[in-house]
């Protein structure tokens, strides 16, 4: 008895009385209430559990003391009315190191007016194709023969038996190529033909390269370039009065790898020329970035910010320069170093 009045007693602090079966009411609208309160929990449930899942990304700022690394420069760019037989790529820094067409990690992929694909990919060391006619002419030339560079010899290079060779020759001398079509090797292999052929086709140029992690500058821009009295310059008098149009399309510009939330502020853009002979110079603002991952693992990287600045460098406009694609870069004494941590 005294067991049963106590639960009788405790029964009395219920501060949610149930009433009975007989007088409960089920409605459509206390149905409606139930569902969409079901709903909500279970989205702020699901909500809150991946929120405790993901990553949180600290941001801390210092001076970078890194010193002696490489920068790579990744690029995939398309110049749909420029030949690939007539661009070349240079890269130089503030140190003095040129990079003279630089094509070793570089392809570069022959496009139709439409830009669909002209042929297979290849790294090339020039934009035309004189190598491979060479190979299929070794049948029917002396293979020890020692041909004439036409004033250009050097202890280095005493023989030119391609057009290539006389072109580097002449290069090295500071000499520009004038009349490929009075060299024997460059009329042989179709030099001038060849350039003709490729006259009304696009280019797409992408790959990577590494450079001096100073500040610097590479560009793309046409004729080949060689050095004169410690003076950079392109030999565009192979290529007679033509005129380039300099429009191209930027698929990916990057300075090192991607992290997860990177943002390169020049991939997907197209840029028109509104004129031939324009020159595009791109201003670059790099900034050294580590990316620490919750393994602990370091990604040592860069992102950047930019400026650009367009002008006609035709004679008629009274601008001097070079049509192309000029990327000036330098980089920031602070690094901003990513880490992330479980919330």
């Amino acid at each position: 008895m005294q067991t049963k009045d106590f639960f009788q007693k405790l029964r009395r602090f219920d501060a949610y009385p149930k009433t009975l079966d007989d007088f409960r009411i089920k409605t459509f609208g206390g149905a409606t209430v139930t569902i969409i309160s079901g709903i909500i929990m279970v989205v702020l449930f699901i909500s809150e559990l991946n929120y405790y899942l993901t990553t949180e990304v600290h941001a801390d700022l210092f001076v970078d003391t890194s010193r002696g690394q490489k920068l790579r420069i990744n690029m995939d760019i398309n110049f749909p009315r420029v030949s690939c037989a007539f661009l070349s790529i240079d890269a130089m820094d503030v140190t003095g190191e040129s990079q003279i067409d630089v094509e070793h990690n570089i392809y570069k992929e022959r496009l139709d007016l439409e830009g669909s694909p002209l042929e297979v990919p290849e790294k090339e060391d020039i934009g035309d194709k004189s190598l491979q006619i060479v190979e299929s002419l070794k049948l029917s030339l002396n293979e020890s023969r020692c041909e004439s560079c036409y004033g250009a010899e050097s202890p280095a290079l005493k023989c030119c038996n391609t057009c290539d060779n006389v072109r580097e020759a002449y290069r090295k001398k500071g000499w520009a190529f004038t009349s490929p079509g009075e060299i024997e090797q460059c009329a042989r292999e179709g030099f001038t033909e060849k350039l003709e052929q490729q006259q009304n086709e696009g280019c797409h140029l992408y790959g990577n390269l590494e450079v001096n992690k100073v500040a610097g500058n590479f560009h793309i821009a046409p004729g080949r370039s060689f050095q004169q009295h410690h003076v950079h310059v392109h030999d565009m008098q192979a290529f007679g009065n033509t005129k380039f149009n300099m429009t191209h399309s930027i698929k990916h510009f990057s300075f090192g790898h991607d992290y997860p939330g990177i943002v390169n502020p020049l991939d997907h853009i197209h840029v028109l020329a509104n004129r031939e002979q324009m020159m595009f110079q791109y201003f670059v603002k790099i900034v050294p970035t580590t990316y620490v991952k919750l393994n602990s693992s370091v990604l040592s990287t860069n992102q950047f910010s930019v400026t650009t600045n367009t002008k006609a460098v035709t004679s008629s406009f009274g601008e001097q320069g070079l049509p192309g694609f000029f990327m000036m870069y330098e980089f920031s004494p602070m690094m901003v170093k990513y880490t992330e941590e479980k919330r």
